[in-house]
């Protein structure tokens, strides 16, 4: 794994889904990030990242959220989350949640300068160019809405895929395009998010291919769920446990109760 030399302190956001449903993505982002010479720590005190009050308009719980979330994490050099849409809420939302002359602005800003989803953290802060994980099959990939439009994350993993020994990409039709989960969204709309990931879901198996991939663990147990309920023959999985070399657990969806 080609990086840069310094040893940055990394401290690493679980994320709730994560912590809740697939710890194996925690994990294969650790062995990713020492693998890219960091010293890795996971706060204890860390929470939710507040993106679910945020989003429904509760301004007064996503500042006491955030605010705990920047208590644990600012001492360090960076902070890494496996999703983009986390990411995304500390990057782009909560400096937005405190107004200018809030206590908490500016620590805010600080903390968003300096947090990053973990596979373009890999590719565009640490200089990753390839992993040395081996797999035999073919993937697509879906990128998903936080990521792509938020952080701009779409070359990163599918360079870093590229490297994987025996990997195969095949491109769905409109990877770009929402899974329908989006949070509280499918909730709210589940007629429309049904209809959503039930396209998704149909291009992603017309590919033949065998993985489905995304870096959001949300959308890809809506995937997943949606895929085994329609009877299409694919498996989803985080694209850090396929860069890392864990592959060993269950797809996500067919973990034992």
């Amino acid at each position: 794994m080609t990086k840069s030399a310094e040893r940055p302190r990394v401290a690493l956001l679980v994320t709730c889904l994560v912590d809740m449903f697939r710890p194996s993505v925690g994990f294969a982002t650790v062995k990713l990030l020492e693998d890219a010479g960091c010293e890795v720590h996971v706060p204890p005190s860390q929470t939710c990242c507040g993106q679910p009050a945020w989003n429904s308009g509760d301004r007064a719980s996503a500042q006491a959220i955030a605010s705990q979330v920047i208590a644990a994490f600012e001492s360090y050099d960076y902070l890494v989350a496996p999703s983009g849409s986390c990411a995304g809420t500390i990057v782009k939302d909560y400096p937005d949640m405190f107004e200018d002359g809030h206590p908490m602005r500016e620590r805010a800003v600080a903390l968003a300068a300096k947090s990053h989803e973990i596979v373009s953290f890999l590719t565009d802060v640490r200089g990753v160019t390839e992993v040395q994980a081996k797999l035999t099959g073919s993937f697509t990939y879906h990128d998903s809405c936080s990521g792509l439009r938020g952080l701009g994350i779409k070359a990163q993993p599918r360079a870093l895929l590229g490297t994987v020994d025996g990997l195969e990409l095949r491109e769905m039709h409109e990877p770009e395009v929402c899974c329908g989960f989006g949070g509280t969204f499918c909730v709210k709309y589940p007629e429309v998010s049904g209809v959503m990931v039930d396209d998704k879901t149909r291009n992603a198996a017309a590919t033949g291919a065998d993985l489905l991939l995304a870096g959001d663990l949300g959308c890809l147990m809506n995937m997943a769920g949606k895929a085994s309920r329609a009877g299409r023959p694919i498996k989803a999985r985080h694209v850090v446990e396929v860069l890392a070399g864990m592959t060993n657990t269950p797809a996500i969806g067919e973990e034992k109760s």
